[in-house]
């Protein structure tokens, strides 16, 4: 194991019957960071996850927690796990499952802090099994943060809420995780490329990507141009230079190795255009071609 990791795998393997979950995966976490896991379904993101917390053993290949097995008590003291369902008692009061959550832990939040972190003010004494969706999904977050852990596991932590709590979630979150590791598996790549610090992308379960945000996007090359026009994307699909061109709403976006010479070319087919910007591929556009090009 590499010294001071939080979470280290190497070359781990994982089968279903014939079906190869994980293949080879190697990856470390260290102290602080913030870690993106993504890849499109069946791709192994949640095999990964329940290996990194000890739900799971892997074929071959080794998994360590806090250098320690993930399925020893010492170390799971230390970790904080959210994942896409929990099996919590309908009847149980939300105040009642974090009171019994923190008693698990040596050094956890205080009540009052870990019901405001997850927006669960007003909600103590209300059954759990009464709660929206969207409501059990904060108390599944209560939980995970209430024993104050060094690495919190999340995944997809933010299926089921609305948009004004997605925001208020991870503001919530890292107002809490200074210092603190996390690694979250989601399909919103905006929540990725805003929060993540480093992206692993996981693709028929092998890493097919690792580094930090603004290096998997300089994977994909060039520059996107984004503009307004009244005529359509396939007036400037032809164009030398264009690698692509897709309309997004009101707007044309044109990917392009060479911006400086496409933009005349533009400015020449619509000489009326508006809002023209150049800016960096997006992590959801970097994804998709990631996938794509090893599909």
């Amino acid at each position: 194991m590499m010294r001071d990791s939080i979470l280290f795998f190497q070359e781990v393997s994982k089968a279903y019957g014939s079906v190869r979950a994980l293949e080879g995966v190697s990856l470390t976490l260290a102290p602080g960071e913030k870690v993106a896991l993504l890849g499109p379904n069946g791709s192994g993101k949640t095999t990964l996850v329940h290996l990194s917390v000890g739900l799971l053993r892997p074929d071959t290949g080794r998994v360590e927690l806090f250098g320690e097995s993930p399925k020893s008590l010492r170390a799971r003291r230390r970790l904080g796990v959210m994942l896409q369902s929990a099996a919590i008692p309908p009847t149980l009061r939300v105040r009642e499952a974090v009171e019994l959550f923190r008693s698990y832990y040596p050094d956890p939040l205080p009540l009052a802090e870990t019901l405001h972190l997850a927006g669960l003010e007003g909600l103590e004494d209300r059954w759990y099994g009464r709660l929206s969706g969207g409501q059990q999904r904060r108390v599944q977050f209560a939980l995970a943060i209430c024993g104050n852990p060094e690495l919190l596991v999340l995944d997809e932590p933010t299926v089921g809420l609305d948009p004004d709590y997605r925001r208020a979630f991870w503001k919530s979150l890292y107002e809490w995780a200074q210092g603190k590791t996390l690694f979250f598996t989601t399909h919103y790549l905006d929540e990725a490329d805003r929060w993540a610090e480093r992206v692993v992308v996981l693709h028929k379960g092998r890493v097919r990507a690792d580094g930090p945000v603004k290096w998997v996007k300089s994977q994909l090359g060039g520059k996107v141009i984004r503009f307004r026009s009244h005529i359509g994307s396939k007036a400037f699909e032809s164009l030398p230079g264009v690698l692509q061109a897709s309309a997004v709403g009101d707007y044309v976006e044109l990917a392009t190795e060479r911006p400086e010479s496409v933009i005349p070319q533009i400015l020449a087919v619509d000489p009326n255009l508006s809002d023209l910007e150049v800016r960096e591929p997006a992590l959801e556009e970097v994804f998709h071609e990631l996938i794509r090009e090893q599909a």
